[in-house]
């Protein structure tokens, strides 16, 4: 027989009282290696009061119309353009008011379809670029040879040809002398437009590109498709790589990216594409005939090539925008009002709907009116003239509860929502400005997330920042900026985003104050 001492009274308490730790511990703690989250205190969090009111932000909203001629050349008025970018009545009988940072502007090439430009249009045209910048807004410029539809007895009988548009050796020789233009002035170019090609610029009714009215062939053939991806392609060329060219149908930008031959059940952009300066992802779209008709008057056609026929594709085309477009610059027109009820408010009808699911970030003012004041009438026209392009509010922010000592990293996190129908389409930064309190000293910080990517919903931001041993000890204000990316209007306050947030916005700077006193010892 094994002897085994018996266990002492005390060894058996301590046993039992050890026990009953472990036992405590692992009902608080669950398991060992899944300690308890910290959860920011109370004082490390501010909350935000948004602000419902419409007001300017750059690169979005309804664009003023306008147009000139190279043969009458009349000059951009920059006093006028400071106005737009305060409340006022829209242009064209609309019955509403709107703040425009954007103006959509025609160079009409009249006359010019078989010659060089002068030297002397394109010094107009720069001035026009200069009035703009001095204004505080951005151009959307389209060129084109004739803006005259000539109705008549031919089989379309909306425009009958000749229509007046120049052949693609006197396109390309114009586009190259250009791009000195668009290079040097690409700080206000919010985007252009494909333009050059048929009236009005829109690549329908045309001379030298194929005709897809019923006055031609009713389609294109693979020739057409490929005069029209060279002009695309020389006006990226043309273009500063951080600028779009938007389409007049998204259509084209298949045939550009995959070849004459592709479907239109053709890939759209990707996220992980977007953003990356390739031609794929510079080639937005504009539809100058927006909730029109189901198809938006062609503009969802598939158009043939030499091999197959024009056909209907709506449903494939908008799917394809609507996946697309959430990357590139989106705007247009509407042109009548005959598709109703679907053109209305809703929920009769689906006009805001329509322009969330495809991102659209401006529309023109003055053109289609019998449209648009209805959209005043039926109740939406408020939601959508603060909700084209993007709109952040903030919700909360987590800071630190403490001070920060000098040379030593703090995160935040900022917490809001875009309740736009898109993102900014070009490139900005995203800046937090310490200033300090008592000597007014700003310490700057650029932040790694990318504007462009806060995309409709929710969006939050966790950033890292690593602060200066030598920094100055005291408190500091902090401040949200997202001033534009150029260099040349970067400190401009007019070409910074305003969060739509109350006792957030500094006019002066074009800060985004975010009411945080932060010490740093």
């Amino acid at each position: 027989m094994n002897f085994v001492p018996k266990r002492s009274l005390f060894t058996r308490i301590t046993i039992l009282f050890f026990s009953g730790i472990c036992i405590f511990f692992l009902i608080r703690c669950g398991k060992f290696d899944a300690p308890a989250k910290y959860i920011p205190t109370a004082s490390d969090t501010v909350r935000y009061l948004a602000n419902d009111t419409d007001f300017a932000n750059p690169e979005r909203g309804f664009y003023r119309y306008t147009e000139t001629h190279a043969n009458n050349y009349t000059p951009l008025d920059s006093n006028q353009m400071k106005q737009w970018r305060t409340l006022q009545q829209a242009d064209g009988g609309g019955n509403y008011q709107i703040y425009s940072t954007l103006v959509f502007r025609y160079f009409v090439l009249d006359g010019l379809t078989g010659t060089a430009l002068p030297s002397a249009l394109l010094t107009e045209i720069q001035a026009d670029f200069d009035l703009a910048r001095a204004a505080g807004v951005k151009l959307i410029p389209r060129f084109a040879y004739t803006l005259n539809a000539h109705p008549g007895t031919c089989s379309d009988g909306t425009d009958c040809p000749p229509y007046g548009d120049a052949p693609k050796t006197i396109v390309l020789q114009h586009i190259a002398q250009l791009a000195p233009l668009l290079q040097k002035n690409d700080d206000v170019i919010a985007c252009l437009q494909l333009g050059f090609i048929g009236t009005w610029g829109e690549g329908y009714y045309t001379d030298y590109f194929g005709d897809a009215s019923a006055n031609g062939a009713g389609k294109l053939l693979d020739s057409n498709w490929q005069d029209r991806i060279d002009v695309l392609k020389a006006l990226l060329t043309a273009l500063p790589t951080d600028r779009m060219v938007q389409v007049r149908y998204p259509q084209i930008k298949q045939k550009y990216v995959y070849g004459i031959d592709a479907p239109v059940s053709s890939a759209p952009l990707t996220a992980a594409q977007a953003f990356t300066a390739t031609d794929q992802a510079r080639i937005g779209m504009h539809n100058d005939c927006f909730i029109s008709s189901p198809d938006d008057e062609g503009t969802y056609d598939d158009y043939g090539t030499s091999s197959t026929p024009r056909q209907g594709a709506t449903s494939v085309l908008t799917s394809f925008a609507a996946a697309d477009n959430q990357f590139v610059a989106v705007g247009g027109e509407t042109c009548d009002d005959t598709y109703s009820p679907e053109n209305n408010c809703e929920t009769a009808g689906m006009v805001q709907t329509v322009l969330n699911n495809l991102h659209y970030s401006f529309l023109n003012c003055s053109y289609d009116n019998d449209l648009n004041n209805i959209w005043v009438s039926g109740g939406c026209m408020d939601n959508i003239k603060k909700n084209l392009g993007y709109r952040f509010v903030l919700t909360n922010g987590l800071f630190p509860a403490s001070s920060v000592q000098a040379g030593m990293q703090f995160k935040f996190t900022l917490n809001l929502v875009n309740n736009g129908y898109a993102s900014p389409f070009n490139q900005r930064p995203a800046v937090l400005i310490m200033r300090n309190q008592s000597s007014g000293k700003e310490t700057v910080f650029t932040l790694a997330t990318d504007p462009r990517t806060w995309y409709t919903g929710n969006v939050q931001v966790n950033e890292t920042i690593s602060t200066d041993p030598a920094m100055v000890k005291g408190k500091y204000s902090l401040f949200l900026y997202l001033p534009d990316n150029s260099p040349s209007i970067a400190a401009r306050p007019e070409y910074a985003i305003r969060l739509a947030n109350a006792n957030c916005w500094e006019a002066s700077t074009g800060y985004n104050n975010l009411s945080v006193t932060l010490t740093i010892n």
